[in-house]
C-alpha cells in the first residue's frame, strides 16, 4: 500500500518483531562477505503494527528501572520502548544505508500531544529520513509515531550517527558550558545496563558486557542514552505539562559504574554531567 503523503510504501506487520532475532541478524550482517547491498538513501517504506497494548507488569518494571512513579499515564519515553522493535526491524534490513552495528544514538526528540493512558491501544509506524553527511560519518533520523484511533498522540525522532572516515559535512556540536550546580547526584551501578536492556529490548552489548564494550572502544559498559533521558524526565515528573516536546543531545557516554550529577540549567533546560562538569546529556522541555 502506498503512503500518498510521502511516497513511501506502507508495510503492515502482524505484530511487533522479536528484538533478539533482529540483533542477531545485525551481527551476522556485519560479518565480512555477508549482508546485502546497502542503498544510498533510507528505504522508501513505512513499517506499521496495529493493536499494541500495555503490559502492566512490564510498565511497572520500566518505571522502577527509570525512576518513574507508577500511574495510569505512560511516561513520555515508554512508547519509544513499545515501538522500538519496529524501528529496529527497519534498521536491520540488508538494504538500510548504514549498518546497525557501530551506530551511535546522538540525539532524541519526543513530542507527546496528550497523556496516553495505560488502557489505550496504540498503533505504531516507523520510517527513516534525512540521511546527511557529518564530519565523523553520516547521520539519519528514525521516526516512530504512535496513534490512537487514527489520532497521533506521540512522536519520537532518534538521530543516529554512523561513524565513517569521511568529512565535509555537518560538524559535531561543541559541548555546552558546564551547567548550573547539581540538584542531585546519582550513583549508577552496572545493573542499570542489564536491567534497562531487559525492559527495553535494547541488548546492545556495549551496555551489558565489559567485553562487548571493549570491542567498540569503551573500557567498560555504558548506560543506554534512552535510560539517561528517562531518568531525567522522572526527576522532572511533577513539572511536566500534559503536552510537550523534550529533546536531548547525548554527549559523553555514561560509564557503568559511575556517579553523575543531574542539574537544572538557567535557560530552563536540564543536564547530566560528571564530577568535572563535562556533559553527558543536555536537554530541553518546551
Amino acid at each position: 500500500m502506498s503512503d500518498s503523503t510521502s511516497g513511501r510504501a506502507t508495510v503492515e506487520l502482524p505484530g511487533m518483531p522479536a528484538a533478539g532475532a533482529l540483533y542477531r541478524r545485525a551481527v551476522v550482517g556485519a560479518l565480512p562477505g555477508t549482508g546485502g547491498r546497502r542503498e544510498a538513501q533510507p528505504p522508501a517504506v513505512r513499517l506499521t503494527v496495529s493493536g499494541v497494548t500495555v503490559d502492566f507488569d512490564h510498565l511497572a518494571d520500566y518505571d522502577r528501572v527509570c525512576g518513574f512513579r507508577l500511574t495510569d499515564r505512560l511516561p513520555a519515553t515508554y512508547p519509544h520502548v513499545l515501538g522500538f522493535p519496529l524501528a529496529l526491524r527497519l534498521m536491520t534490513a540488508p538494504e538500510f544505508p548504514v549498518p546497525l552495528t557501530g551506530v551511535v544514538h546522538v540525539a532524541n526528540r519526543i513530542t507527546t500531544h496528550r497523556p496516553i493512558h495505560t488502557g489505550e491501544t496504540l498503533d505504531f509506524s516507523a520510517y527513516a529520513e534525512n540521511l546527511r553527511p557529518h564530519d565523523r560519518g553520516r547521520q539519519l533520523d528514525v521516526v516512530l509515531v504512535a496513534t490512537v484511533a487514527g489520532e497521533e498522540v506521540w512522536r519520537g525522532v532518534s538521530t543516529y550517527l554512523s561513524r565513517e572516515r569521511r568529512g565535509g559535512g555537518e560538524r559535531r556540536e561543541r559541548d555546552a558550558a558546564p551547567p548550573a550546580p547539581a540538584s542531585s547526584a546519582w550513583r549508577l551501578t552496572p545493573r542499570i545496563g542489564t536491567e534497562y536492556a531487559r525492559v527495553s529490548g535494547d541488548h546492545n552489548p556495549i551496555h551489558t558486557s565489559r567485553l562487548g564494550a571493549r570491542l567498540f572502544g569503551f573500557p567498560r559498559p555504558i548506560a543506554h542514552g534512552m535510560w539517561s533521558k528517562a531518568r531525567c524526565l522522572a526527576a522532572l515528573e511533577n513539572r511536566l505539562p500534559d503536552a510537550y516536546t523534550v529533546e536531548v543531545a547525548f554527549k559523553l557516554p555514561v560509564p557503568l559504574p559511575s556517579t553523575v550529577n543531574f542539574a537544572l540549567r538557567p535557560d530552563g533546560g536540564f543536564a547530566l554531567h560528571d564530577s568535572h562538569g563535562r556533559p553527558h546529556l543536555a536537554g530541553l522541555v518546551r
